[in-house]
């Protein structure tokens, strides 16, 4: 994997709160992430289309379209997120707890 891709993607992602990411839930472009994966490398595997680690990462759970329970969950308690932009996409991953 091109690290450049992943350095430039880290430069990217930001904390942002659920609320604000309102609009690419509703449209379905809210991408959940696993706290276990590493949200740079999943976005650097989207952005160099390898549909087959992307596929064995969806297959067990670990990235899906944001769901409604969890969107709820985290528009009850206006989580703070990481996310970052990969178009149309925007990748989020819940902000691990100390």
């Amino acid at each position: 994997m091109n690290n450049e891709i992943e350095q430039k993607i880290n430069l990217e992602t930001a904390q942002i709160h659920w609320h604000e990411l309102q609009r690419f839930f509703a449209s379905g472009n809210a991408i959940a992430v696993d706290p276990t994966l590493d949200l740079t490398h999943v976005a650097a595997q989207i952005v160099a289309d390898n549909a087959v680690q992307i596929k064995e990462w969806m297959d067990a759970g670990l990235v899906d379209v944001v769901k409604d329970a969890q969107a709820q969950i985290w528009y009850e308690q206006n989580a703070l997120v990481w996310a970052v932009v990969i178009k149309p996409w925007v990748l989020v991953q819940p902000i691990a707890k100390e």
